[in-house]
């Protein structure tokens, strides 16, 4: 399998998005019906786990290259060198898309992050020989920059942290980082950068510089449409991330549930 290109960024490089407003009970973050909940990523994997559609495999390959990260800042705090890590997490995702542990995973429910979590604990137990590794370089699941991974790693503070707390932490921002990459993407084409570039302030609860009448001109609205634009893009960025969080459950309940949990584990 051809190794999977990753450009290695995080939320911290762009905006620090704040959920305070998220714990709110408005209808915007009203629960989705199971009519209206349409097949996640995680789901589809589930669903072929005894088969062999391309589909499956491009889900968990999408699944991996998102979520890889969490997975290597909790080896590292397990307290493996940064060259053991990186080799440690290519062979745990190489077995992961081989499908070899997914005709364990229980029918009907599951979220990915649990279940990934659960897979590298029992991976890391067992007695995998290190020094009879391949080479690094060769048979690469993914390429990524690992100083760059190994960088960001050592930015965040770690050593009060228990490493399941930090795999907790980082899978919540690799949520955020993907939301927020989905949001630039899509207001990029429909809005126009300039839109999402003047407005982005809003999403990490912090106050922009500009006064709203500042940022009017600019844009050439009225200050009225510029307040309707920020609070739609707060209210657009609650259901990406909602879809976001879909793709790693398997039902719509899960989805609330994840939400709360990704709040917690920013705190």
């Amino acid at each position: 399998m051809k190794p999977v290109e990753i450009g290695f960024e995080s939320t911290s490089n762009r905006a620090q998005v704040t959920l305070a407003r998220m714990s709110s009970t408005s209808d915007e973050l009203a629960r989705p019906s199971d009519a209206r909940f349409v097949t996640t990523h995680w789901s589809v994997v589930l669903a072929a786990r005894g088969l062999h559609p391309s589909q499956s495999v491009q889900a968990l390959e999408l699944l991996c290259k998102t979520y890889w990260f969490p997975l290597y800042a909790y080896i590292r705090r397990q307290g493996h060198s940064p060259a053991d890590a990186q080799d440690l997490t290519q062979e745990f995702f190489a077995r992961l898309l081989r499908r070899e542990w997914l005709k364990n995973v229980a029918e009907g429910k599951g979220k990915f992050r649990t279940y990934l979590l659960v897979l590298l604990k029992r991976f890391l137990a067992d007695e995998w020989d290190r020094s009879g590794a391949k080479k690094r370089g060769a048979g690469l699941v993914f390429c990524v920059d690992w100083s760059e991974a190994e960088k960001f790693f050592l930015q965040q503070p770690v050593e009060h942290l228990t490493p399941e707390r930090v795999f907790e932490q980082r899978w919540a921002m690799a949520l955020l980082d993907r939301a927020y990459a989905e949001l630039e993407r899509e207001y990029t084409e429909q809005e126009g950068a300039e839109l999402f570039e003047t407005l982005r302030f809003a999403l990490n609860g912090s106050r922009n510089s500009l006064p709203y009448a500042e940022l009017a001109k600019r844009l050439k609205m009225t200050e009225g449409s510029v307040k309707v634009a920020v609070h739609r893009l707060r209210q657009r960025f609650r259901k990406v991330l909602r879809g976001v969080i879909g793709e790693t459950v398997t039902i719509p309940e899960e989805i609330e549930e994840e939400l709360r949990h990704l709040l917690v584990a920013l705190i």
